[in-house]
């Protein structure tokens, strides 16, 4: 346990978002995601929902100012413009964390080949479906860093 830390950031996911660097993507996969065959390096994060991994992940990683987009959920297939709940749980979590950006959406094979591209996956246990999410990492500041 560190201070300052939230605690259901385990060393690999630490270790993960501090290695990340500006413009790099993070996926928060649902239990169903394909996680394992999709190419980046997985991390697990059994028994933690989406949604609290994501809290956990921007209470310390910014979202990229410098772009149209910088957070993608996957749409329903055969009902593109549906927003499961877990989505409106998402968009509140960035709204309250990072700001004002905008959860995009994008199609269910054009969400896996950017989820391909990812620096990591994050493979949770959520149980609803669509509980997927891909951050794009902004710039930490001098400021925002805390020294002791």
């Amino acid at each position: 346990m560190l201070k300052g830390i939230h605690p259901l950031l385990g060393p690999e996911l630490l270790h993960a978002l501090a290695t990340m660097g500006h413009g790099d993507e993070i996926v928060i996969a649902d239990g169903n995601f394909p996680a394992a065959t999709m190419g980046p390096k997985v991390i697990r994060a059994d028994g933690i929902g989406a949604v609290d991994i994501l809290e956990a992940i921007l209470a310390h990683m910014p979202l990229d100012q410098f772009v149209e987009q910088a957070a993608w959920r996957m749409q329903v297939v055969g009902d593109p413009d549906a927003v499961p709940e877990v989505c409106s749980e998402f968009q509140s979590m960035i709204s309250r964390l990072a700001g004002p950006f905008e959860l995009a959406s994008l199609e269910r094979f054009a969400f896996y080949e950017r989820a391909r591209q990812a620096a990591y996956i994050v493979a949770t246990t959520e149980l609803r479906i669509y509980g997927n999410v891909i951050l794009k990492k902004g710039v930490v500041y001098p400021e925002e860093v805390h020294r002791v």
